[in-house]
C-alpha cells in the first residue's frame, strides 16, 4: 500500500460503487481491491463462499450478490468507501439506494460478452444520478477475450466515449500485464504475485502502443479544450495533461477511461485503483446536496449536519442504518432530527463498516458513509440533519413490484411471528411490499421477481425459524382504456337528515399516452375550483380498482366538461365521491384492455440448443427480437409476459443440460389475452 500526504481530509475519500451485469466479476473485482490494498490478507473466492462482501449466507449458497455491502480501504493516502452492488435485475432497487449516495463508480465488462443486459441498465441508472464512471474490461485471460470488441460494444450501446488507456499485453492465457499509453510504460504479473513489476513497452508492442497513444490523445483533444490547446501546439499531450483532461471527461461524462485486466488472477487491480484515485471525484468535486427547497449544503465539515439514510438492517440485536454524510460532522450521542418521521433521535454509535464487521468511529463529517446505531424511526431514504438546521433531501426511487405470492405460517400459532419477520423484510428492503388481500385475507409478498421473493422468503425461513406456505407467484396486472365515453352524467345525492351531500360532474374519458391526466373544460364558473381539484381527488381514487379484475387502471385522460352545484349540499366531500363514483360508472362503459407486465429476456445457450429454445420461448408467447453467435454459443433476445417466465430456470437448464442462463429486464407492460383477466 502506498501513501502519500495530501493536506485536505475530503480530497482523499472517494466514495464509489461497482457496476456490472451477474458473473462479470465485480466481487471478484471487490475482493482484489481489498487484498491488494492490504485490508484482507487472503484472497476470497466466489466458488469457494469466502468472499468478504459477499458474506449472507443465501449469497454464499448461491453465488451472487443479493445484497450491496459497504467496505472501506485506503490506497495511496486516499480512503476509499466502496460498495459492491448486486448485478441481478431483481435486485436493481439495491443498486438504485446505493447510486444515489455514490460519489463515482467502477463499471465491470466481461472481456467475452461485452456490454450484456444488467450492465446498460446499471449504466443507465448510473446516468440517471449523473455518476462518473470508469469502466474496467474484465477476464482478459479467458478464451475468446476481446478488449477491442468490449470497447466497441460499450461505444454501441451505452454511447460514451470509450478513452482506452491500457493496451494488453498477450492474450487469453497468455494474458500477463497491460502497456499504461498515459505514461507509457509496461507492468506485467508473474503467476502469484500482486504487485506488477514495471519496465519498459515491449518492442513488439511499441509501435502498437504509439498508434494507440496518438488515437488517444486525439479523442482527448477532440472533447477538452486545455488538452486541444497544447496538442496543437506541441503535436502530443504530456502525461500531466491528459491524466488532468481524463479526469476532467470523466467527470462531466464526456468520456469514460477504460482499463482491463484479470481480476480473477490479481492482473490490472493496482492500475484500477489507481485510476480511482485519480480520476473519480472526491465529496469536494461534487455539487453541493440541494434540498427540496431548494436550500443547498456544502460538503463542510463545519456546515450543519445533512445526511441521508439509503440502507436499513433490521437485525435481532437492533437496528443498523447506512447513512452519507453530506455536510457537518455527527459524534456519537448526538441528537438529528429526522426531517420523514418529524422526530428527533439519538446516534447511539457510528460504525465504518467492512461488510459484516464494524469498526466504531467516535464521529463522522462530511463525505462519510458510515453506519449508526440507535435510530428506531428511520427508514431507507430519510433524511437526517441537524434538530436547528431541518433539511429534506430527495430520496432514491423505490421500484414497483411486479410479482407477488401469499405467504402464510403452516402454525396458526406464527401469525404473529410471520407479520412481525414480513415487517422487518419491507423495512430493510423498500422494493418488498407486505399487503393484505381485501377480498381472499390472505397475505400478499410483493417484489422486483421470482428469485427477489424466493430470496425474501428464504431469509424468512432461516433468520425467524419459520416454515411457510408459498403460493404460486401472481404477476401485477394493469387495465387501460382502449375507447373512451364522452358525456357521462354522474349525480351523488344523498339526504339523511341535517346537512346532505351535492354534486353533479359531467365527465369524458379517452385513452392517453400518459400514465393518468386530468384536466377542466368548465366554463362560467360552474364547478368552482376547489370542487375540480376534489374531483380529480376523487378519480385518482377510482385508479386503485378496474372494472375487469380489480387491477390498478392507468393510460386515461379525463376531462370534467360540465357539472353543478347546490348552494347548501355541496362541499369537497360530494365533489370527491362524485367523482369517484362517476369514473368507476365511465370506466365500466368503456372498452377496458388488461395490460400484463412484459421482460426483455437475453437467453445464452450452445449452438445444438437453439431450436429447442427458441421453440420454448414461443410457447411462452414470447416474441423473438434478434439472434447472434459468439464464440460457439448462440444468444437470443426476445420478449416474454412475465407471467409466462415462471420456473423457466428449471425448463431452460433440462433442456441445454445445464449449459443455458438467461436474464431478463422490466420493459413495461402490453396487452394480454382475454382470458388473463381472471388471473388475481
Amino acid at each position: 500500500m502506498r501513501t502519500t500526504n495530501n493536506p485536505n481530509p475530503l480530497a482523499v475519500v472517494r466514495n464509489l460503487g461497482i457496476l456490472a451485469h451477474v458473473d462479470a466479476g465485480k466481487t471478484t473485482v471487490t475482493e482484489r481491491i481489498l487484498f491488494t490494498t492490504g485490508t484482507t490478507h487472503k484472497r476470497g473466492e466466489v466458488h469457494d463462499g469466502t468472499t468478504v462482501t459477499d458474506f449472507d449466507p443465501q449469497e454464499r449458497d448461491r453465488g451472487i450478490t443479493i445484497f450491496a455491502a459497504a467496505v472501506s480501504c485506503a490506497w495511496d493516502g486516499h480512503r476509499l468507501n466502496l460498495i459492491d452492488t448486486p448485478g441481478h435485475v431483481d435486485f436493481a432497487d439495491e443498486v438504485e439506494r446505493s447510486l444515489r449516495v455514490l460519489d463515482g463508480a467502477v463499471a465491470v465488462f466481461d472481456a467475452v460478452a461485452g456490454v450484456e443486459p444488467q450492465s446498460e441498465s446499471v449504466w443507465r441508472q448510473a446516468d440517471r444520478h449523473g455518476v462518473p464512471r470508469i469502466a474496467f474490461v474484465n477476464k482478459l485471460d479467458r478464451a475468446g477475450a476481446d478488449l477491442d470488441t468490449a470497447v466497441e460494444s460499450i461505444r454501441r450501446r451505452l454511447h460514451p466515449a470509450p478513452l482506452v488507456v491500457q493496451l494488453p499485453i498477450g492474450s487469453e492465457d497468455g494474458f500477463t500485464g497491460v502497456v499504461d499509453l498515459v505514461r507509457m510504460r509496461a507492468l506485467t504479473w508473474a503467476d502469484g504475485t500482486t504487485v506488477g513489476d514495471e519496465g519498459p513497452v515491449p518492442d513488439d508492442l511499441r509501435e502498437e502502443a504509439l498508434r494507440r497513444r496518438r488515437l488517444l490523445e486525439e479523442a482527448v483533444a477532440e472533447r477538452h479544450p486545455a488538452a486541444l490547446e497544447e496538442f496543437c501546439d506541441r503535436e502530443t499531450l504530456s502525461a500531466g495533461t491528459l491524466t488532468a483532461a481524463l479526469r476532467d471527461l470523466t467527470h462531466s461524462g464526456d468520456g469514460v477511461v477504460v482499463l482491463c485486466g484479470s481480476a480473477y488472477r490479481n492482473r490490472g487491480i493496482e492500475p484500477l485503483l489507481d485510476a480511482v484515485v485519480a480520476y473519480l471525484p472526491s465529496p469536494l468535486d461534487v455539487s453541493a446536496v440541494r434540498g427540496e427547497n431548494g436550500e443547498e449544503r456544502p460538503c463542510d465539515p463545519a456546515a450543519p449536519f445533512a445526511a441521508l439514510a439509503f440502507k436499513v438492517n433490521a437485525t435481532a440485536t437492533g437496528r443498523l442504518t447506512y447513512v452519507r454524510v453530506y455536510s457537518g460532522t455527527i459524534e456519537k450521542g448526538a441528537t438529528v432530527w429526522d426531517a420523514g418521521a418529524r422526530r428527533t433521535e439519538r446516534i447511539g454509535r457510528i460504525l465504518r463498516v467492512q461488510a459484516d464487521r464494524h469498526a466504531p468511529l467516535e464521529r463522522a463529517v462530511a463525505g462519510d458513509i458510515v453506519a449508526v446505531v440507535g435510530l428506531k424511526s428511520a427508514r431507507a431514504g430519510s433524511t437526517l440533519c441537524a434538530p436547528d438546521a431541518p433539511l429534506v433531501l430527495e430520496p432514491p426511487s423505490a421500484a414497483e413490484p411486479v410479482v407477488s405470492v401469499a405467504v402464510e405460517p403452516q402454525r396458526a400459532v406464527d401469525t404473529d411471528r410471520l407479520a412481525t419477520a414480513l415487517a422487518r423484510l419491507a423495512e430493510e428492503d423498500p422494493s418488498l411490499v407486505v399487503r393484505t388481500d381485501a377480498e381472499t385475507g390472505q397475505t400478499l409478498l410483493s417484489g422486483m421477481g421470482e428469485l427477489h421473493l424466493e430470496v425474501a422468503v428464504e431469509k424468512v425461513r432461516r433468520e425467524h425459524g419459520l416454515t411457510l406456505n408459498v403460493g404460486r407467484p401472481r404477476v401485477s396486472y394493469r387495465e387501460t382504456v382502449g375507447r373512451g365515453v364522452s358525456g357521462l352524467v354522474f349525480r351523488h345525492v344523498k339526504q339523511d337528515g341535517g346537512a346532505g351531500q351535492f354534486a353533479h360532474v359531467v365527465l369524458d374519458v379517452e385513452p392517453s399516452a400518459a400514465g393518468f391526466e386530468f384536466r377542466s373544460a368548465v366554463v362560467g364558473g360552474r364547478v368552482p375550483q376547489e370542487y375540480v381539484r376534489a374531483v380529480e381527488a376523487g378519480c385518482r381514487d377510482a385508479l386503485t380498482e378496474g372494472p375487469l379484475g380489480g387491477h390498478p387502471v392507468t393510460g386515461l385522460r379525463v376531462t370534467l366538461t360540465d357539472g353543478s352545484t347546490h348552494v347548501k349540499d355541496s362541499s369537497d366531500t360530494a365533489f370527491r365521491t362524485a367523482g369517484r363514483l362517476g369514473l368507476r360508472e365511465a370506466l365500466r362503459d368503456c372498452a377496458m384492455v388488461l395490460l400484463e407486465p412484459v421482460v426483455e429476456v437475453t437467453v445464452t445457450v450452445p449452438e445444438d440448443a437453439v431450436g429447442a429454445v427458441l421453440g420454448d420461448l414461443a410457447a411462452r408467447r414470447g416474441r423473438v427480437s434478434g439472434s447472434v453467435t459468439r464464440g460457439g454459443s448462440a444468444i437470443v433476445t426476445a420478449t416474454v409476459p412475465l407471467a409466462e417466465l415462471f420456473g423457466y430456470a428449471t425448463r431452460l437448464r433440462s433442456r441445454t443440460q445445464g449449459r443455458g442462463t438467461f436474464t431478463a429486464r422490466p420493459t413495461g407492460y402490453a396487452p394480454a389475452p382475454a382470458e388473463a383477466a381472471v388471473r388475481r
